[in-house]
Order: structure tokens, then sequence, then C-alpha cells
């Protein structure tokens, strides 16, 4: 079909390995267990290919769809079981490395594009599909190429090691770091580099097979991952199914060397993989524009039994002779944020003083957007903001609120107000209702402020809230950072609590005024004095409502 001109969309199952190498070995299925049902192999034949609109993240709202809780298909104690298996084998010579997986499963119903949508938005990846295959749906948000062949030429890109997100950019940098710096990750994606050169060796002209990167980094919504890049030339007249002969399933999801660990792999794991560790992806008719054929490597990937209303999630990771199980745990409930994250559309902000000398911490204010735009993949012309800045700046020597506004898509917009002084002291209540310090959104000024006007409307006899996180430790309040001073000293939470790290607090801390450490809300009542403060209104006083604590008028 795909030589007459059709277009060819579909998936094959893990399962298919066998067909292209009888040296495979697979779990069987069991049928009894309808997820089981997803055929090895499904293709839908197109006469078209049709242009669409990238995902726009839902308005708030309700959820169009529900999900159970994803329970895992093995216990904590199995899992720890298996690592230390896979180290026995490992020690006895039967493998290097062993891609070990497990399977969540939930109960769904509602609609599938709808989180499909989520999940797409909560990775950013490059290779998403959504496939509908009649009583199933494919929901993949994979960050994987397994390979894309343009003319004759083919292009591979392992990913093996993943470590989290930081959640505001200096931790994110060191997150990243760590990773290029693993030499267990290296080792294990360098190791799966050898077996595709291998593999692709069988179906390239000699000589041809290439590294072009190894081990490079590429950031996703909740995670760093390490890729390397292998590109050959392909023999002449090599076909798409030559191609899956000689890479199927790739390297990256089973290990090395790739026919005896997928045996350990089939005797240890609880269940077939199904679509998870296959492939997805299409074949384009000759002479079209888009490559001859590309496919993804099917992690990240939710199958979805419309009949029984039953969803599974497979995830794992590669386990070598240094792999711990428990950062290998860790690593796991990372790759599987994606199903849980419900990102709804916001845009960056930041606000700006304004008086008769012109902005205050201009520079400091744009360096937060900036780097906030760049963790978010959100476009951001740096020059262009301080232009409209400039040209919309508030006229007059009034004290003003200027608010610049940074949407994904690189648009921005200014809005001033003039400032009215808040009478002080600022009178502040302790809400309960805990932030989680986890939550990326904390350490990023958005326009998604619901956390902080649900707990400030529970106290509206008081000017603003100190909000606490799961720990018990003190955070923020709704509009600024917040000082409390014990011995003499003041002191203001540290961003690991879960803050904003504001200009004017980080100001202070530059200058000596201010240092860091963990508060406790049930310190609060032996302060000295209590402070709040950002950029506009500056540094404030503040008293606990009921409470008999002295304010400071200013620091010490």
């Amino acid at each position: 079909a795909v030589a007459d001109g059709a277009w060819a969309d579909g998936i094959l199952s893990y399962e298919a390995a066998p067909a292209f190498d009888r040296a495979l070995t697979v779990r069987r299925r069991e049928f009894d267990d309808p997820l089981r049902l997803l055929p090895l192999l499904w293709f839908g034949i197109f006469d078209r290919r049709e242009e669409m609109e990238p995902a726009e993240p839902r308005q708030e709202g309700p959820t169009p769809f529900t999900v159970s809780r994803w329970r895992p298909s093995v216990s904590r104690k199995d899992y720890d079981a298996a690592i230390d298996h896979i180290h026995e084998r490992i020690g006895a010579g039967d493998t290097y490395q062993v891609n070990y997986s497990l399977r969540l499963k939930a109960s769904i119903s509602g609609e599938t594009h709808e989180m499909y949508r989520d999940l797409a938005l909560a990775q950013r990846g490059p290779f998403n599909v959504y496939l509908d295959a009649g009583r199933f749906r494919i929901l993949s948000a994979s960050p994987e190429l397994f390979f894309r062949i343009e003319d004759d030429n083919i292009v591979t890109r392992p990913m093996k090691g993943t470590i989290r997100r930081g959640r505001w950019p200096e931790e994110d940098a060191v997150m990243a770091e760590r990773l290029g710096a693993s030499e267990k990750d290296r080792a294990e994606n360098l190791m799966i580099v050898d077996l595709i050169r291998n593999d692709l060796g069988k179906i390239a002209v000699p000589g041809s097979v290439d590294a072009t990167a190894l081990c490079d980094l590429e950031r996703f919504e909740t995670v760093w991952q390490m890729t390397s890049t292998i590109e050959a030339k392909l023999e002449a007249g090599t076909s798409v199914t030559d191609v899956l002969g000689a890479l199927f399933p790739s390297g990256s999801v089973t290990g090395a060397p790739k026919p005896s660990t997928m045996k350990i792999i089939a005797d240890l794991e609880a269940d077939p993989r199904g679509a998870y560790c296959g492939a997805i992806g299409y074949l384009a008719p000759p002479g079209s524009d888009m490559p001859r054929a590309s496919f993804n490597v099917a992690i990240r990937t939710v199958v979805v039994d419309q009949e029984e209303g039953v969803a599974e999630y497979g995830v794992g990771g590669g386990i070598t002779w240094d792999s711990n199980s428990g950062s290998e745990y860790d690593e796991v409930r990372a790759k599987a944020e994606v199903l849980t994250i419900r990102r709804r559309d916001f845009a960056l902000f930041e606000t700006l003083l304004h008086d008769a000398d012109g902005y205050h911490l201009f520079d400091e204010h744009l360096d937060r957007l900036e780097a906030s735009a760049a963790h978010f993949g959100f476009t951001f012309d740096r020059a262009a903001a301080q232009r409209e800045l400039v040209m919309r700046a508030p006229q007059g020597s009034g004290r003003h609120r200027v608010r610049l506004v940074a949407e994904r898509d690189g648009s921005i917009r200014v809005e001033h107000q003039p400032l009215a002084p808040r009478p002080q002291p600022i009178r502040l209540a302790v809400c309960e209702a805990a932030v989680d310090s986890g939550d990326v959104l904390l350490f990023h000024k958005t326009t998604h402020r619901g956390a902080y006007e649900q707990r400030a409307a529970r106290h509206p006899d008081c000017d603003d809230v100190i909000l606490v996180n799961e720990r018990g430790e003190i955070t923020e309040t709704s509009v600024a950072n917040v000082a409390v001073q014990f011995d003499g000293q003041w002191w203001t939470p540290p961003l690991d609590s879960g803050c904003l790290p504001g200009t004017m607090r980080r100001r202070l801390l530059e200058e000596g005024k201010l240092k860091e450490r963990v508060i406790a809300s049930s310190e609060l009542q032996a302060a000295e004095a209590i402070a709040v403060l950002n950029s506009v209104q500056g540094w404030q006083t503040a008293v606990l409502a009921g409470g008999s604590l002295r304010s400071a008028s200013a620091m010490g």
C-alpha cells in the first residue's frame, strides 16, 4: 500500500520481536488479561496526511476523564529482589545490563484524547502519538527516537540515563551536571551505543556507522535524559522490514547482549510488555517530503482497553553491576510522574516597582523571567521585553506597579497601575493547608496562582497568610517572601522549603542582611519579629494575627 502512495501508521508490540529474530525470547501472553489482546502488530492505512495544531493546555475546569490510583505490578520487596537477581546474573557473566521494568495499572473512564493531551504536555517530547487501534487506544509521550530513515541514511538516538529536573534554575543546573558526570549513566549509555552500532552494522554500508554524538543531555518537562546519536548509510535495497529485523526491539529497552538479556527479562518480569518498549511510527509513500520511516521507542506510553476500562503504563530502567535498587526505584518514580501531572495553561510574569528613579531591580527581574522561560521552554526575547518596558513605562513621578507578562509563544505585554501603600504592620495568619515543596510552580512567578489565592481566602480577616509545606516548614506568603528574627539575626526560609526566589530576598542575602535556615511554623511564636518583603512594597513589618509578637520597623 505504501508503495502505491498510501501512508501507514501503527505499532509493533515488544512481543513481536521473535518474528524478526527467533533468537529473541519474550514472555508468553496470558489472554485472560484483556490488555494482552493488543495485536503484536497493528497498522492503519491512510490516503493522505494532515497537519494538526499542537495540543494546548486545558483551561481551568473539571478533568474530562477519571483515572484510579496507579498500582504497580510488583511490590517494592519484589523489585529489590529482582535487582539482586540481576546482579547475580551480571556476576555470572550472563549479561552486562538488563532493562528491568514493571507495569502500573489503573481503571479509566472518559475522554482518552484528553488524557493524551495531559501526557503530551507533561512531557513535551518530540515523538508523541495518539493511536486509535479499535478496542485499544495508545497514548504515547515518548521522548526517544528509535530510528528515522531519510533516503538511504538512518539515524538512531538511544536514551539511557535519567534524572529528575530541578525545581528552580540553579537546582536544575546541578541535576543536569550530576547526570552528565555520572559514570554509571555514561557507562550504561555507551554500552547501548556499542550494541546499536553492532546492530546497524548488519544493514549498513561497511564503515558508514558513526556515533555522531555521545552522552548529550536533553531537557524535558520532568526529567533530564542522556542520549547518543548513531548514524549510518543503508545498503542499497534495504527495506524497513530489514531495519526492524536488525534493530527491534531497541537495545535501550533490552540491555546487552540482547538475546541472553531478553531471556532474563522474560523470566524475571511479572507481565508481558505489550506496547511498552515496542515501536510506534509511520511509513511514508515514495515522493513525500517526510522521512521514509520514523518510529519512536514506546516508552512513557499508556495503553487503554476501551471495553474493560483499564489502562497500563510500563516503566523501568537499565540495571548494571553498579546499580542501587533505591536510586533505580527513584528513577522509576520520576519516569511515572507524567501520569499525574495536570499542567494547566499559564504565563510567566514579573512585577516591578517604577517611581521617579525609574525601574527598581530591573535586571534582576529580567534575569529571573529569562531563567523561568528557559526552564519551561518558553520563547523569550529579553531585548524585546526591555524595549516594551521602556516604551510603556508609567509617566510622572508617582509609584506604580508594572506587570510584564510573557506567554509560551514569545508574546509579551506590559500593564501598570498606581501603587497604593499597604498599612503596616501586615497582619498574618498561618495557613496549615500544606503546600507541596516538590511543586515546581512554587519556584517561578506564573499566572497559575490557585494555591496562593485559595489559602489567602481561608483568612479574610488578615492581610496575608504564611504558607507551610508538608514538613511543617514555613515558605512564604501569598505575595511576598518572609523574614523572621531570632536572637537579633534575620532569617528567611531556604528555597528547598518551597518558595519563590524573590529579587529583594536575593539582594538582601547577597548583602548579608538575611541568612537562610529552615523555620518550622511552631517557631513563629518564639520569634522576636517578623517581616514580609518583595521588590514592589519593599520591607514591611508584620505581626501574627492574635499574637503578641512585636513588629520590626527595620533590619538590624
